[in-house]
């Protein structure tokens, strides 16, 4: 689980009601959703039971639809699970879009069944929820990496504000790969980047840039949503600006993201990483929020728990001799926990050998009195005990 902390400026103020809300969301949808999910593996409803008989009226419904996708019926299991591997809910079918307009369809088609209907909809990138909030029992699975591949290619603007329109089942991997031909970046990112861009942007997208450019949440233009009426709308701040609000951060509960214009900055040449491990968590978080709230600081800045990690060692440069067994000691972090800080600097070619001088400055004005013998890959404060 990854430990964050935020500018203690004016971004900070706005930060605590924005994630203070997200929580009471998080709890309110997990609740929610332990009431529709049995914690047991999903029973073959019977063929008197109200569920089945509804069942099959959809079931002949969704195949009589006119779709440029299919829908798959047989060998879904797949999609009853996700990273949490805490629920285990078999959709009845799997809707594999070819066009945002299939998606419209089938939203029109649940909507208008009614309130009587069980039948829920959710929309599934990578599966990475913890507590099923990709999942849907009985239900259907709309699965939105099948429509990256038959969207249009990313559309990219450069100049003074640049951006990329993307498809919201494409993942961030590949605008990434794509921006760089540009010689362009994304603002904010998470950590792993295989993630859909609808499923990032329905919780929040959270990781070191954030600090300073806010969530991904905050570095969205414009999206295309589809309603749960089955409408298709544009939303952006100046346009349907409470649908483009509440679909941001808003767990699916309010449409699907079908695409997103995402802002772009100039990419950096060249990156110098750095990496600090603690084993007194004060002393950790103390750094890290005056990292973020120092004016002259790093360009990312991320903070994160090593629980039972071997090979410390051997797979990080470190500021003391591995041979050293006093020293080498310190990070074996089995039975225990470390924390570490992982930071990066931005700079280009030009300025490429005064760079360690910069970072050497910057790390003693915020950290105070460390050693840095590898400034490539670990930064290693005497905190270890």
């Amino acid at each position: 689980m990854k430990s964050l902390f935020f500018n203690t400026n004016g971004f900070l103020k706005w930060n605590k009601m924005f994630f203070l809300s997200l929580i009471l969301v998080l709890i309110n949808s997990t609740m929610n959703k332990s009431r529709l999910s049995s914690k047991q593996t999903c029973a073959t409803p019977t063929s008197s039971s109200p569920h089945y008989l509804s069942s099959s009226i959809t079931h002949s419904s969704l195949t009589s639809l006119k779709l440029d996708g299919n829908i798959s019926f047989e060998n879904i299991e797949h999609a009853a699970r996700d990273f949490g591997l805490r629920y285990h809910s078999l959709p009845l079918a799997v809707v594999h879009p070819r066009s945002v307009s299939d998606i419209s369809t089938i939203i029109k088609l649940v909507n208008g069944m009614g309130t009587s209907s069980e039948i829920t909809v959710a929309a599934k990138g990578r599966g990475h929820s913890l507590a099923g909030q990709a999942q849907a029992r009985g239900g259907l699975i709309i699965n939105m990496e099948s429509l990256q591949y038959f969207k249009e290619k990313m559309h990219f603007r450069t100049g003074k504000f640049p951006f990329v329109d993307v498809s919201g089942g494409e993942i961030w991997i590949n605008i990434l790969h794509e921006s760089l031909k540009h010689g362009l970046t994304p603002k904010s990112w998470t950590d792993y980047l295989h993630l859909t861009v609808g499923g990032t942007l329905s919780n929040a997208g959270v990781s070191g840039q954030a600090f300073r450019h806010g969530p991904q949440i905050n570095n969205v233009y414009q999206l295309e949503v589809v309603t749960g009426k089955g409408e298709v709308i544009q939303c952006s701040d100046e346009q349907n600006s409470d649908l483009f609000s509440g679909v941001l951060g808003g767990l699916g509960q309010f449409g699907i993201i079908t695409r997103a214009r995402i802002a772009l900055e100039p990419a950096p040449k060249m990156v110098k990483w750095i990496r600090a491990l603690y084993s007194d968590f004060s002393t950790f978080s103390k750094d890290q929020e005056f990292l973020i709230s120092s004016p002259k600081t790093f360009d990312y800045i991320e903070g994160f728990v090593i629980i039972n990690r071997t090979n410390l060692v051997s797979s990080w440069s470190t500021s003391f001799d591995p041979k050293d067994p006093v020293g080498a000691s310190k990070f074996k972090s089995d039975g225990r926990v470390l924390f570490c800080l992982e930071v990066a600097k931005y700079f280009t070619p030009e300025n490429k050998n005064g760079i360690s001088e910069v970072v050497t400055t910057e790390c003693r004005f915020a950290l105070g009195d460390i050693e840095l013998h590898s400034l490539d890959t670990l930064l290693v404060r005497g905190v270890i005990c």
